[in-house]
């Protein structure tokens, strides 16, 4: 089993939560708050050695450490740090915060809460096996892409069986995305996940097919899914 570390992304703005909630993944939802769901299927996934928490400052970290405190068992090493700007700048000072052991890392948005033990545990294989891994579902809906056109648009079908969508933990072997980000990070470059940072070294991804919704909280319209979500896989008798 490869020494894995988990970067938990846990300082954005949460600007598209319109305020009404102060901090999204410290937000009760379905019992507790939005980041104790991920901590805690990481933690369940048994393969887990060494967690990094990227927070925004140092008040977020104070309350942040209040939920994993309760959470965490065993032998693991808990490192906060802080993030930046921009996500990347956050990815890159977790991959710098990862400890030195590192085989497998794990780069995971904390608004999505419905990760499960089961795909942490098949994304670390994946990753150590091909070098990067990431949750992902295939699109099943028509997608077209459209050109403007006189008040209207042009739309041309695009092939959906190339299509899948992203989502996280995106998982890699440490050596190659920190090189990755490193290189993202000296150019200047704005990518918008972590696979972006890799497209450019024909790096061959596993796609982990998901097999519960794993959504992302962006808005308030997300919470009552999500809870809905939560309830019923902790209800389930195979939730995994």
């Amino acid at each position: 089993m490869p020494i894995s570390t988990a970067i938990l992304l846990a300082g954005g703005s949460g600007n598209r939560m319109q305020g009404q909630v102060e901090d999204k993944i410290l937000a009760n939802l379905a019992g507790k708050p939005v980041i104790a769901h991920s901590i805690d299927a990481f933690v369940s996934s048994g393969q887990l050695q060494h967690l990094v928490i990227v927070v925004r400052d140092a008040t977020q970290q104070a309350e942040v450490e209040k939920v994993a405190s309760a959470l965490l068992n065993g032998p693991f090493s808990v490192t906060f740090t802080y993030g930046g700007a921009q996500r990347q700048d956050s990815v890159w000072a977790g991959l710098q915060a990862a400890p030195g052991d590192t085989e497998v890392v794990l780069i995971h948005d904390c608004a999505r809460p419905c990760v499960t033990p089961a795909a942490i545990r098949e994304s670390i294989a994946k990753a150590a096996q091909i070098g990067a891994a990431c949750l992902a579902r295939p699109v099943t809906d028509t997608i077209k892409s459209a050109d403007a056109y006189d008040g209207a648009f042009l739309p041309t079908t695009v092939d959906r069986a190339k299509l899948w969508a992203m989502e996280t933990p995106q998982s890699f072997q440490y050596s190659i995305i920190k090189d990755a980000y490193q290189s993202v990070i000296r150019s200047g470059a704005q990518i918008t996940d972590d696979l972006s940072a890799i497209e450019d070294i024909d790096q061959p991804v596993a796609f982990v097919d998901n097999t519960r919704p794993n959504p992302k909280l962006t808005t308030p319209a997300d919470l009552p899914y999500l809870e809905y979500l939560l309830r019923e896989a902790s209800a389930s008798p195979n939730s995994p």
